[in-house]
C-alpha cells in the first residue's frame, strides 16, 4: 500500500506536521505530536480504524485518497513453489511426538 498522507494534506494546504496536528484538533482527534510527525514522515504499519476515519474527517478525504493499492512483486521463487499454511502438513495419523529424554514436559492429551 502506498501512504498518500502528505499528498492530500498538501492539497487542503497542510504543509507542516504541526498543521496537520491543528486540523486534527478540529475534529477531537489528539494524537502526540510525535505520532502526527510519524504518519507524516513514513507509512505506518498499521492504523487502528477510528484513527483512520478521523484522519479523512479532518482532511475530508476517503480512504481511497490516503491509501493506494501497490502491486506486490513476485519472485520467480514463489511462482515456482506453492505456498502452505502453517499447519497444513500434518503427521500420519496415530504419530506421537517423541519426548525429549530429561526433560520435566510431559505429551500432550489427544
Amino acid at each position: 500500500m502506498k501512504w498518500n498522507l502528505r499528498m492530500v494534506a498538501a492539497q487542503r494546504d497542510i504543509w507542516r506536521p504541526t498543521q496537520l496536528q491543528k486540523a486534527f484538533e478540529q475534529v477531537d482527534f489528539h494524537p502526540s505530536l510525535s505520532k502526527v510527525a510519524a504518519l507524516w514522515s513514513s507509512a505506518p504499519v498499521s492504523v487502528r480504524l477510528d484513527d483512520l476515519d478521523k484522519i479523512c474527517t479532518a482532511l475530508d478525504c476517503t480512504v481511497g485518497d490516503l491509501l493506494q493499492a501497490e502491486p506486490v512483486a513476485r519472485t520467480a521463487d514463489t511462482d515456482q513453489h506453492e505456498r502452505r499454511v502453517a499447519g497444513s502438513h500434518r503427521p500420519p495419523s496415530g504419530v506421537r511426538p517423541i519426548p525429549r529424554r530429561g526433560g520435566r514436559r510431559t505429551l500432550p492429551p489427544n
